[in-house]
């Protein structure tokens, strides 16, 4: 909800940095899938609730997950070091998740014309989260 207050300089509908997910990044590569995946739902479903906007709710698990799925297959071959080049290619699939479920509500495909725009942006924006996860993981190890 803080996120949502924050001005994104881009004119593209719907884009924004993706905060949130520098938790479900962190949780993935620190504590597992399964923590990532309880983080991940428990995020969604408190945001669509507080929000007031329960339709949000499909976009944000169909982008989650396909964000979580994506998360998991290069946890399996990425470092920790690495995590700012998984967490571009989850936020892409989280926004083809999104378009996924735009178009089965909508009912039509039309809606991935839109999907160039949110690549661009999504890598960007996971490349923001990715760096901002791996700082703070560098940070809480020397901490311990």
């Amino acid at each position: 909800m803080v996120e949502a207050q924050i001005p994104v300089p881009l004119p593209i509908p719907g884009v924004k940095l993706g905060l949130a997910n520098i938790v479900t990044v962190y949780v993935m590569f620190v504590l597992g899938p399964g923590d990532a995946l309880l983080v991940l739902s428990a995020r969604v479903f408190l945001g669509a609730v507080f929000s007031g906007q329960m339709s949000t709710l499909l976009y944000s698990a169909g982008g989650g997950l396909l964000c979580w799925l994506a998360l998991c297959l290069l946890r399996r071959v990425l470092s920790r070091d690495q995590i700012w080049l998984c967490s571009p290619v989850a936020a892409i699939f989280h926004n083809l998740g999104q378009l996924l479920v735009a178009a089965g509500v909508m009912k039509t495909w039309a809606v991935l014309a839109y999907l160039p725009y949110l690549v661009m942006a999504g890598a960007a924006a996971g490349l923001f989260t990715g760096l901002c996860a791996q700082v703070l993981i560098r940070h809480l190890e020397k901490i311990h």
